[in-house]
């Protein structure tokens, strides 16, 4: 039980990480806009740790990254990026980690849910705090389309890895027998 927890909070710092950095890099090429780079270790997060620990990655990294690189902007977007990838996790290690769905699916479902989360944080903004941002509708549609190059990839990258990493696991589990 307590390796499971150090190992859990390991992960999570290397997903945060993780998620820090590998925007900064794609934000260098200027395509950090469009490949959606933060998302990519919050929802692997998902995959591989509990509920809790995955849900604290998902807090994390926006927060952290946009204290520590200014990205992203504290506001408008850190808040809703705080809605949107919490979710993400959060999803994903349901789906996947309790309920046994495939990852693919647990993947589309969590980006659905996040994109519901970040939209409703939009309106929250807008509506109460007077942020210069779309309507929720309009914003979805501005983020699927902008994000499409990182929903690929997202699609193509996290099912590949999880395969990859849970494969590698059973064959170790498989030689220690």
């Amino acid at each position: 039980m307590r390796n499971k927890k150090v190992r859990s909070i390991v992960l999570s710092g290397l997903f945060i990480a993780v998620g820090v950095l590998l925007p900064v890099v794609f934000h260098a090429t200027g395509s950090g806009g469009i490949f959606l780079p933060m998302h990519i270790p919050v929802m692997l997060a998902g995959f591989f740790l509990d509920i809790p620990f995955a849900l604290a990655v998902g807090i994390a990294t926006p927060l952290v990254s946009s204290l520590i690189t200014g990205m992203p902007p504290l506001f408008p977007v850190m808040p809703y990026m705080a809605a949107e990838l919490p979710v993400y996790a959060l999803v994903c290690s349901l789906l996947y980690r309790k309920i046994k769905l495939n990852a693919h699916l647990s993947l589309v479902i969590s980006m659905i849910a996040g994109r519901i989360a970040a939209a409703s944080a939009v309106w929250i903004l807008a509506t109460f705090f007077a942020a210069n941002l779309p309507a929720p509708p309009a914003f979805i549609a501005a983020a699927i389309v902008s994000g499409l190059p990182g929903i690929a990839l997202q699609l193509l990258i996290i099912p590949f890895v999880v395969s990859a990493v849970e494969r590698n696991l059973y064959a170790r589990k498989k030689g220690q027998e």
